[in-house]
């Protein structure tokens, strides 16, 4: 037996781990170039923990010469925790972030070069960063050296407004984008963002961080292209780190960007010997600069790579690994792989078609209502904002949750923040610095100047008053001006739900919201979701302070539910962050278009990046998917707010997926009667008949399924006749007018088999 194998038998003694073929390959092949391509739930952590672990015990290398690079902090800390209990009497290994190495790389080379540096991202408290600014600096005299209060003081000096807290996500995130990618200074205005003047912002954020100050302002991304520039520049060190260490591995490489590429290729260029841990079909973090072409490309970077797949699933059902097979092989740009799995089948995928966007919360709080075992349950979702309206409905049923990633800016969000300068001005419009917020928010027409004017009387009476009395306004402004006055009266003392809708229609934010959006760049959609969040946090509220208390509380509780790690309550997870995860029963939430795929994915500028943003939210879908081990459920509705949605087109491949189209069938020839003079004989209503019985039955998520929907003049979509018009409904038959012919269909095989869509 081979000291390899003889490693294997011992280890399958003593820990009761037993590898399969391709686990076993990649164990012992332990020199030159690997590419280690993993199929969700394939045992990879345990792989590479055997594999290192055979290096030092079957091979004698000192463990001081291996490098394990992991994607995150908390996975460096899983593989570390892993390889102590696995390897309790071997020396401990270098289990790192690329951001710990890049760190430890930079400190060196800014050493030697007697460059003194100062971190400004992270959990660096701005108020005890302040330092002198020359003449001519953004922001005020002292400015406090984090990166974000630079960048909000740049953002406001160039472009005259306050940043967002969501526009400052896409400038960081441009920033990170540009850096990761590699991408030259002359070429930074062709990548796109929303953000006004984000390459000026940019050139003079760089400019900030480098003007001979006592020291060098450094960020994180900083970190990684300053250690990148050490390592090509500086021969000896990077030879010290070429000999420092023997055997090189990275975990989560799909998810790698450029520049760190560029420095683990560099670390392994003398021996060669990098293991490359990953899969393509987890790729979902290109927006911030991660490069998994560098997979698909990695044999022509290493001729001599040895590639191994390890496609057998050992955390799902049979169902659910069939249907994720087949569902990421809607993507092109991916290695040939085919997950399998020798689990039992288990219970179907279930698919829930909900008439609207309240009845998903409601059904899952019934649902969920009914398990013990809460850690065991996961809700995902595509956006942060989806988790508040869950937290708001599990709350009320006393349901523990646990918020994988939250996010508390929503509370904070300026929309929140004027539907409650609204609602306060139902109280009291004798308050300037009231209609100071949200003059320029609703159909009154006040100009800046008439807002100065009213705060320079200090009169004690009403905001409109002083505007109607003693402000020179213009014509066309009384009647609004009269009318929002009049508005705000009646809405004293209404319930918090119909004070939104006034504030939304009758004072016309939602329409001054639409013109931010467009002047300013703002997502539309994301702005209504806030509106309609509120407004559903709203409902079954009595009063505005209520509903006021109701959202200081629902904060309260979110802070809360950050500190939930490991108790008996559900996860709510982004699908983002839910990646390396496993529950028993996971409910993918919010499956609509324009959530997923993304408003962005789908209008984006050309047919090429068009398809790439599909092909990644298709394996953002396959990741959430690919966490439940017994039971996964896909949730989507048919309206939001009186508007109507159109499910997932994911959902849609699912489920042909679940019930693929059978071929019509065919009908058999019969001899007409004499008199007829045709081939059959058949009327029109008898053959859409026959039709309905021959046609497959699918799931459309879309389809008609109650009988009440069903009225004349409606326009609908049949699964084979096409579109047309409901003619007239009686007890069994509804009578369809379409191009060519009108048709008398049953109307239980219609419900039934879905047949019926309204366009």
């Amino acid at each position: 037996m081979s000291a390899g194998n003889a490693f294997l038998a011992r280890k399958q003694r003593e820990l009761g781990v037993a590898l399969n073929e391709v686990q076993q390959k990649a164990v012992l092949q332990t020199e030159g170039p690997l590419l280690l391509l993993a199929s969700p739930g394939s045992g990879k952590t345990t792989t590479i923990i055997m594999r290192i672990g055979h290096l030092i015990e079957g091979k004698g290398v000192d463990p001081s010469r291996i490098k394990a690079v992991t994607f995150s902090r908390a996975s460096a800390s899983d593989m570390k925790e892993r390889f102590q209990r696995f390897f309790p009497d071997l020396p401990p290994v270098h289990f790192s972030t690329i951001h710990s190495l890049a760190f430890e790389v930079m400190r060196i080379y800014l050493h030697r070069k007697e460059i003194p540096f100062q971190i400004i991202e992270g959990d660096v408290d701005p108020e005890e960063q302040v330092q002198d600014q020359d003449q001519g600096d953004p922001g005020a005299e002292h400015l406090p050296l984090h990166k974000k209060i630079i960048l909000r003081r740049l953002f406001q000096s160039i472009n005259g407004e306050n940043i967002t807290d969501d526009q400052m996500d896409e400038l960081t995130t441009y920033i990170s984008y540009i850096k990761n990618k590699m991408i030259p200074e002359e070429r930074w205005n062709a990548v796109k963002t929303d953000v006004k003047q984000a390459e000026r912002i940019l050139r003079e954020y760089e400019a900030f961080k480098r003007s001979g100050r006592p020291k060098l302002l450094v960020d994180y991304d900083d970190m990684l292209t300053i250690a990148n520039e050490a390592l090509e520049r500086e021969n000896g060190l990077l030879r010290s780190y070429q000999q420092k260490y023997d055997y090189v591995l990275t975990d989560e490489s799909q998810d790698t960007s450029v520049v760190q590429h560029a420095i683990i290729e560099k670390l392994v260029k003398g021996h060669g010997n990098l293991c490359v841990v990953a899969d393509d079909d987890q790729s979902i973090y290109s927006w911030r600069g991660a490069e998994p072409s560098y997979l698909l490309q990695f044999k022509r970077v290493h001729p001599k790579a040895v590639t191994l797949l390890m496609e057998q699933n050992y955390r799902s059902t049979k169902d659910i690994v069939s249907v994720a097979n087949q569902f990421i092989k809607r993507n092109k740009d991916r290695y040939n792989k085919n997950m399998f799995t020798r689990n039992p089948a288990g219970k179907p995928i279930r698919v829930r078609s909900l008439a609207n966007f309240a009845d998903q919360t409601k059904y899952l709080v019934r649902e969920i209502q009914k398990v013990e075992n809460l850690t065991e349950v996961a809700v995902l979702y595509r956006n942060n904002s989806s988790s508040i309206p869950l937290m708001n409905e599990f709350d009320r049923a006393g349901i523990p949750f646990y918020m994988k990633d939250a996010d508390n800016r929503f509370f904070s969000h300026w929309v929140v923040e004027d539907i409650l300068n609204f609602m306060r001005m139902t109280y009291t419009d004798r308050r300037p610095e009231l209609l100071e917020k949200i003059y320029a928010k609703f159909n009154g027409y006040i100009t800046k100047q008439q807002m100065a004017a009213v705060k320079a009387f200090h009169t004690n009476e009403s905001v409109f008053d002083t505007l109607l009395d003693r402000v020179q306004l213009n014509e066309y402004q009384i009647k609004p001006l009269k009318a929002s006055q009049e508005t705000f009266r009646q809405m004293r003392g209404m319930p918090p739900r119909p004070a939104i809708q006034v504030i939304r229609e009758r004072l016309g934010y939602e329409k001054a919201l639409e013109k931010m959006c467009e002047r300013l760049g703002f997502r539309k959609e994301y702005l209504l979701g806030i509106l309609n969040t509120l407004e559903e946090i709203a409902d079954t509220l009595q009063t505005m302070e209520e509903f006021a208390s109701r959202l200081k509380y629902l904060e309260s509780v979110l802070k809360t539910a950050k500190s939930r790690k490991g108790q008996n309550a559900v996860t709510f997870s982004t699908f983002h962050s839910a990646k390396g995860l496993e529950f028993e029963r996971v409910y993918m939430i919010d499956l609509v278009e324009g959530i997923i795929p993304s408003a962005e994915d789908l209008k984006s500028g050309s047919p090429e990046r068009g398809a790439s943003l599909i092909e990644e939210a298709t394996r953002l879908f396959y990741v959430g998917m690919t966490r439940a081990k017994q039971h996964l459920e896909l949730l989507t509705y048919k309206e939001r707010d009186t508007e109507k949605t159109t499910a997932s087109r994911f959902v849609t491949a699912v489920m042909t997926i679940l019930n693929p189209p059978k071929p019509p069938a065919t009908f058999e020839r019969k001899p007409a009667a004499a008199s007829s003079g045709r081939g059959y004989k058949q009327s029109p209503g008898q053959m859409g008949e026959r039709w309905n019985s021959a046609v497959p039955e699918a799931f459309n998520p879309n389809a008609i399924t109650n009988q009440k929907e069903l009225a004349p003049g409606l326009e609908v979509k049949h699964r084979v006749f096409g579109r047309g018009t409901i003619v007239r409904v009686n007890r069994e038959r509804v009578h369809i007018r379409f191009e060519k012919t009108e048709k008398a269909l049953s109307i239980a095989t219609c419900l039934e088999k879905r047949l019926l869509e309204p366009v």
